[in-house]
């Protein structure tokens, strides 16, 4: 990043991204009841007045830090290989995130909780989760029809329990990464 005299980001995307990062940072650090604009400005060495200009308000500066968060999942699963493999890349991917960026998570939990008060961050979340359930819907539906899958385990009710895991894995520090693990032995036939 190109940073100006005062060791700021320039005006334009640059400082945006840089805005979206320590919106990310304090959200990790303090959740919302610490997330301030004027600390997501002093953080990137600008005016708090200033941020207006890249997000007009505090929910699209969230927004912004939503789609950074999402776009950390987007390359999980493999676009090769058969379906289980696939599908047991993309469990030990999300086992491995969930390890080695704790944070993520930590800022993941603060928005779902959030959500749950406020319907247009829900909106929000739930449009950009839809496309990582629709995924995992046709990775299992692939892996039904491979008779891959456990008996019993329907792919959309599947991909429900992926994502709940993924979810309550995040939250239980030190074992996640059993739970995870147990997910791939719960669904995929052996």
């Amino acid at each position: 990043m190109t940073a100006t005299r005062r060791g700021r980001p320039p005006a334009g995307p640059e400082r945006s991204n840089a805005l979206v990062q320590a919106a990310y940072q304090c959200l990790a650090e303090g959740g919302f009841e610490r997330f301030r604009m004027r600390n997501v400005a002093a953080q990137v060495g600008i005016d708090h007045s200033s941020i207006h200009h890249h997000f007009p308000t505090k929910q699209d500066l969230v927004v912004a830090v939503v789609d950074y968060a999402t776009r950390q999942f987007w390359s999980t699963t493999p676009l090769d290989g058969g379906p289980v493999e696939r599908l047991r890349h993309h469990l030990a991917a999300l086992r491995q995130k969930v390890i080695d960026e704790p944070e993520l998570h930590i800022v993941l939990r603060e928005l779902d909780l959030r959500a749950r008060r406020d319907p247009q961050l829900r909106k929000i979340i739930a449009s950009r989760e839809e496309g990582w359930r629709n995924s995992l819907r046709t990775l299992l539906g692939d892996a039904a029809a491979a008779e891959a899958l456990a008996p019993g385990v329907d792919p959309a009710t599947g991909a429900e329990l992926v994502i709940a895991t993924v979810k309550g894995a995040s939250l239980a520090s030190g074992r996640a990464g059993d739970v995870l693990e147990l997910l791939d032995q719960l669904l995929i036939r052996v």
